[in-house]
């Protein structure tokens, strides 16, 4: 997670420039394992790809801090809205650090930047004449009447045409997950109506206008403008990422229940102010993680347990996963330690035998390792893989991503296990090298690590995780 120093990012010229974001966690509670794979995980694993494919990347997440809830919370706790953010804010750091989550910048949005974005943005949908002014009925505070009040209105209906013409064009060449589409579709085919944004509260972002002066922003408004003011305070240069839509792609991950606020609300506010702004390219859905039996919950108490769930980078894209201590046990045991921890154990212990037997701890020199015909079937085999996987990366399908990166350590595995039948070692001078043998007694086919390199102390990446029932 940034510490907040060095030279802010900003989108370079001739680079591939991608922004991330995961969907605002809300405040008013301590985050639970069901927060962080619903949209924290993958975000972070396909920024991460990003990062190592050499592309300019800006990942930006912070905590939604306005609301009913959190006006409740603090009423529960006897403290201030304020207090309460202050409070739930550091927690949720202090998470998201423990779990390794490697935002550029972890933000929230009470700040005068999102005040100030937001109030733009509402008076350019004003100008527009975006908004309608419409009365309705609600309950009063005190004694529980009903009573008229006027409230503003985005006119979804009068912005369809822009909109469907962005998801159109978006999902098309964003490749926007299956689950994306599906609950567009149906919020479209449902037909659009005009959607309030503002509401009778205190804590929130203040409307500024005249009429209006005593209500805030309603959440599902100005929260998605949190990702905007979040980046802002990062960087004073935000508007290179936010409105710069020819040189930056936008991808959003969020839980299945936000994807109407990011594929209709949000775009559609966006596109009423008529400025350039950087539109969602690609948006993936993580459908719900349950819990054995239930949905993981806040209230019920159950939280993160370790980073054994996080390695395995597993968020469920297609239909709602459960988990269970079972399946945690097997994924660990059988892909984590025995395929890929096998795999670099086994590596890794070869080079660390003393001569004769290994190589001393030495990175070797393999000038010609690749010439040997069990070294050419593997890179061969591992190139495709490579860029399956690639390709799957590319596309944010990150579970196929992961399958196909573990199908490359089971390839590394049946190589080693056939070097270990035929016997091949540096004792019996067998090479990966030409015919005549003019090359070093190598066993390392791609020249990743230099040669000479002295690799450290050999330790197990994973170790097997046992289940106690009581």
């Amino acid at each position: 997670m940034s510490s907040g120093k060095g030279k802010a990012k900003v989108p370079v010229a001739g680079r591939r420039n991608v922004l991330v974001t995961s969907a605002l966690p809300y405040v008013n509670n301590v985050p639970h394992l069901g927060n962080i794979i619903g949209c924290v995980l993958s975000a972070d694993v396909f920024a991460r790809y990003c990062r190592l494919r050499g592309h300019n990347v800006l990942y930006v997440c912070g905590t939604d801090e306005y609301g009913t809830a959190t006006e409740n919370k603090a009423l529960e706790e006897g403290c201030s809205p304020l207090e309460i953010c202050d409070k739930y804010h550091a927690i949720h750091k202090e998470v998201y650090e423990w779990f390794n989550i490697s935002f550029d910048h972890f933000g929230r949005t009470s700040t005068p930047q999102q005040t100030e974005i937001c109030q733009s943005i509402f008076s350019k949908l004003l100008d527009n004449n975006w908004l309608s002014e419409n009365t309705m009925q609600q309950v009063c505070e005190g004694i529980p009447i009903v009573r008229d009040t006027d409230h503003l209105f985005l006119e979804l209906p009068l912005l369809k045409e822009q909109l469907e013409k962005y998801i159109d064009e978006a999902s098309a060449t964003g490749s926007w997950s299956q689950n994306a589409v599906r609950i567009t579709d149906a919020w479209l085919k449902e037909g659009l109506r005009p959607r309030c944004i503002t509401r009778d509260l205190k804590w929130g972002v203040p409307v500024p206008h005249e009429k209006y002066k005593d209500k805030v922003f309603y959440v599902w408004f100005d929260a998605p403008i949190g990702y905007i003011s979040i980046t802002a305070c990062y960087t004073p240069e935000w508007e290179k990422w936010w409105k710069n839509p020819e040189n930056v792609e936008l991808y959003q991950f969020m839980g299945k229940d936000n994807v109407p606020f990011h594929t209709v609300m949000f775009p559609s506010a966006l596109l009423g102010t008529g400025e350039n702004w950087t539109l969602m390219k690609n948006i993936s859905v993580t459908e719900y993680l349950n819990y054995e039996s239930g949905k993981f919950s806040k209230t019920k108490g159950l939280e993160s347990f370790g980073n054994d769930a996080k390695a395995t980078n597993i968020p469920a894209d297609a239909s709602d996963a459960v988990f269970t201590w079972g399946g945690l046990q097997i994924k660990h045991n059988n892909e984590l330690l025995k395929n890929l921890g096998n795999f670099i154990y086994r590596v890794l212990s070869f080079i660390a035998k003393p001569e004769g037997a290994g190589y001393g701890s030495i990175i070797p020199e393999a000038p010609n390792a690749d010439i040997h015909p069990l070294s050419q079937s593997l890179a061969e085999t591992v190139g495709n893989l490579i860029q399956q996987y690639i390709d799957a990366m590319d596309k944010v399908k990150l579970k196929q991503g992961l399958k196909i990166a573990m199908a490359i350590s089971s390839e590394g595995n049946a190589y080693l296990q056939v070097l270990q039948q035929l016997n091949l070692s540096p004792n019996e001078h067998i090479s990966f090298a030409d015919e005549k043998g003019e090359s070093d007694k190598a066993k390392r086919p791609w020249d990743l690590i230099p040669s000479n390199h002295r690799i450290g102390e050999i330790v197990p990446l994973f170790t097997e995780l046992k289940m106690y029932i009581n």
